[in-house]
């Protein structure tokens, strides 16, 4: 444990075995299934066979070349594949995600049969990246993986769809003609009264399937919608990936897919199915975790966008799959997905600047894959998580760590937030206008334009459009560890709305931390099996909103606080309360409740 504490401090106590000038490079070409070549650049040490461990990349070879070589140096053949249709792989356009689990499994098997290999595969990298990893360990040739900011795309669905950057990274990635040589990260500052002026939903409440689809498989037109989306998506699966391809085009009506093109899924499988899910198809999670073959050390971070994907994808691992798969680990840091998160005491803590990704996990990736080949990965807790607030590593046998209990937390009059749930309180009241919607300020974003994190949200809670519950002050630490629901009553105006809850840490200077939030489209609140429905306007309902997870210490002094709205622009689209009707946006009357009959509260889970 010790030396694995070493290793999340970032210290290089490894030493190179192999000088520099003693590496040797070169890029060779894998012929896939179909014949199509990627390539593939390889760092290789003087002594082979060796260990190897292997990227596959849309992002570049070049971003991987500074660890490649420290890995090197240190014994391990690094291999560097640009993904289909990126760097120097065939062909000249790039289809997102669809052709990964079969393109991974073939490297693996190209990898193994090389005199270089000396049996042992492992893998790193992060978020596209850290996907194609769990593409390589459905591979049985593989040994472990170690994925960072990635998971299975199997969390539950709120069906809000992200905003904030997918048409800058659409076009910056990839080969294609749509695609424009600017870095990201520039064109989405470029993009940003774009951005702001976009952004609406409105779609149908039963969206239509398109023309060509209805033509192909007209026995469609006798199912109901649920069924539809049940048996497109069981088709989608049984299809090669140049079917895939094929059917996604002439469905969407585009020339290739891109992350965009992920956004518009919905008619053709429902809101359940996550676009990360078209990486790596299945029929079910079961099915999925069955056939993943290796133990992974799963990265994550509390700010990362993905982090609830990551803990379900972990649980689920955990829980169906292989008997090498449940051996898997998870590291849950206070980043964000490619930077710090936790910006609270970054000056005293190192932990707190660091990102957590492969550049700087030189010393992790040595110990995780020593760990595999020594057969002592059983040394490392099942689960190692920071304590913000606190700031110090913790562990736990499982998650939801199992000695977390639940506390209730009720929204009461003037704005508290209690222990006990109210005899007899008033409701209370908001408009959200979708043509001035709550900004996204900080938070699990990712984006070159906002900061990520935890910023100080205390002048968003001023709005007008934001309500907010806030306990007394602590008279003791508070540690709350795992998951966070909020049960909310509540009414709108209009046919169709969005609602979140966001907690934040309310610092005695008056500064609110933002830890996490969450949000539930009204029309996929749960109903039975695959329905959407409208509101009924002014009817009470009862809602529960998956607000992810989180880990901090509120401090004595400090107190709690949720707070209440109906947008987090631009990470998120923001809904115009129509409910697909046509027409432009109408702002929506919101009410909150919090009486005896209809105790709206937060649960949080409380250690010590």
């Amino acid at each position: 444990m010790d030396r694995f504490r070493a290793a999340l401090a970032g210290e290089i106590s490894t030493p190179a075995v192999y000088p520099v000038e003693a590496i040797r490079q070169e890029t060779q070409f894998v012929s896939m299934r179909d014949g199509v070549r990627l390539a593939a650049h390889l760092h290789l040490p003087p002594k082979l066979p060796a260990p190897v461990i292997a990227v596959r990349s849309p992002y570049g070879r070049a971003r991987y070349a500074e660890i490649s070589m420290a890995l090197a140096q240190r014994g391990y053949v690094v291999i560097c594949q640009d993904v289909r249709g990126t760097g120097d792989s065939e062909p000249d356009s790039w289809d997102f995600y669809v052709h990964e689990g079969e393109d991974s499994n073939d490297f693996v098997d190209w990898v193994a049969g090389q005199s270089w290999c000396d049996g042992f595969i492992g893998a790193m990298g992060g978020s596209y990246d850290g996907g194609t990893q769990f593409g390589m360990a459905t591979n049985p040739k593989m040994t472990a993986t170690m994925p960072e900011v990635a998971g299975l795309g199997i969390a539950p669905s709120h069906g809000v769809r992200f905003h904030m950057f997918l048409n800058a990274y659409s076009r910056t990635v990839g080969k294609g003609k749509d695609k424009v040589n600017v870095d990201r990260a520039l064109l989405e500052a470029q993009m940003r009264d774009e951005t702001w002026a976009t952004g609406y939903f409105n779609d149908p409440l039963h969206s239509p399937l398109p023309d060509n689809v209805k033509a192909r498989f007209p026995q469609l037109e006798m199912l109901s919608e649920s069924q539809r989306w049940d048996w497109l998506w069981k088709h989608y699966n049984s299809l090669d990936p140049d079917g895939r391809v094929r059917f996604l085009k002439e469905a969407l009506g585009e020339e290739t897919i891109t992350f965009v093109s992920t956004t518009k899924l919905n008619p053709l499988f429902g809101p359940a199915v996550d676009p990360d899910a078209l990486m790596l198809p299945r029929a079910g999670v079961a099915e999925l975790c069955a056939g993943i073959h290796t133990p992974a050390l799963m990265v994550t971070g509390w700010y990362d966008w993905c982090l609830g994907d990551a803990l379900e994808s972990f649980t689920q691992l955990t829980r169906k799959g292989t008997a090498q798969a449940r051996a898997s680990r998870i590291l849950i840091t206070p980043s964000a997905h490619n930077v710090p998160g936790y910006h609270e005491g970054e000056a005293e803590h190192v932990a707190l600047r660091r990102t957590y990704r492969s550049g700087e996990n030189l010393e992790l990736l040595l110990h995780w894959y020593g760990s595999i080949r020594e057969g002592k990965a059983r040394e490392i807790p099942p689960v190692t998580y920071y304590l913000m607030g606190a700031n110090e590593w913790r562990t736990a046998e499982a998650w939801p760590p199992p000695e977390a209990q639940e506390r209730r937390l009720y929204l009461g009059a003037e704005g508290r937030l209690v222990d006990d749930p109210p005899a007899s309180s008033a409701a209370d009241f908001y408009t959200f206008d979708p043509d001035d919607p709550t900004p996204t300020l900080g938070g699990s974003i990712l984006s070159a334009v906002y900061r990520a994190g935890s910023v100080d949200i205390s002048e968003v809670q001023q709005r007008g459009d934001v309500v907010t519950y806030t306990s007394d002050v602590l008279t003791h630490d508070l540690d709350v560890v795992g998951p966070l629901r909020l049960i909310l009553y509540a009414s709108s105006s209009a046919p169709e709305t969005d609602l979140y809850g966001r907690l934040s840490d309310v610092f005695p200077d008056g500064r609110a931390i933002q830890l996490q939030n969450g949000v539930l489209r009204t029309r996929y609140r749960p109903l039975a099996k695959g329905e959407t429905a409208l509101l009924e306007p002014g009817r009470v309902y009862c809602f529960e909103i998956d607000m992810w997870a989180t880990a901090n210490r509120f401090a004595t002094g400090h107190r709690l606080r949720l707070d209440i709205s109906s947008a987090d622009f631009p990470k998120f689209e923001r809904n115009r309360n129509r409910g697909g009707s046509p027409g432009l946006s109408v702002k929506a009357t919101q009410t909150i409740f919090h009486d005896a009959e209809r105790p709206s509260h937060l649960i949080v889970p409380v250690i010590g």
